[in-house]
């Protein structure tokens, strides 16, 4: 007589429960960063987000909108850092990690509507929505950059 196949899929749950648990006491067990190791994944995503806002500001001055419209959907969309390192980072911001995932959020939404001024062709428009992305921006990086680049990269002061 063979199992049934909800003793089956429960046997595979609980086999698959102390893998997790060991990943993620083998995680527990790291430091939250040593400073001596290589950048963060977040510091290259960074940096290419500022090339980004680099060619807004180039764009916009030039008036080529399809460069600007780029440019913002890049930063709108960019590259998460590898799930460890994601796991760092929200235990290192711990139950500030709402608002920085807001802070990110509103990043987001802010160069999606740089991309759609950009878009319509409108310079005062492209303008306006490129403040409330730059805004935005510093706000996440008032708040958050100096902690990060004390804690994972061993300098006080947090700008580069």
């Amino acid at each position: 007589m063979q199992p049934s196949s909800n003793a089956m899929t429960s046997s595979r749950r609980w086999r698959a429960v102390p893998w997790a648990w060991l990943i993620a006491l083998g995680c527990a067990g790291q430091p939250l960063a040593s400073p001596a190791a290589e950048p963060l994944a977040l510091q290259g995503i960074m940096k290419e987000m500022g090339r980004g806002m680099q060619a807004i500001v180039d764009g916009t001055s030039r008036e080529d909108y399809a460069a600007v419209e780029k440019a913002a959907l890049a930063i709108a969309g960019h590259p998460q850092p590898p799930l460890g390192e994601k796991m760092r980072l929200m235990a290192f911001v711990g139950t500030d990690a709402p608002r920085y995932k807001a802070m990110d959020g509103a990043a987001h939404d802010s160069a999606t509507a740089l991309a759609k001024a950009a878009k319509g062709g409108n310079g005062e428009d492209v303008i306006a929505a490129f403040h409330r992305l730059q805004s935005s921006c510093l706000a996440c990086h008032q708040t958050f950059r100096k902690p990060f680049v004390e804690q994972f990269h061993g300098k006080a002061d947090g700008r580069r």
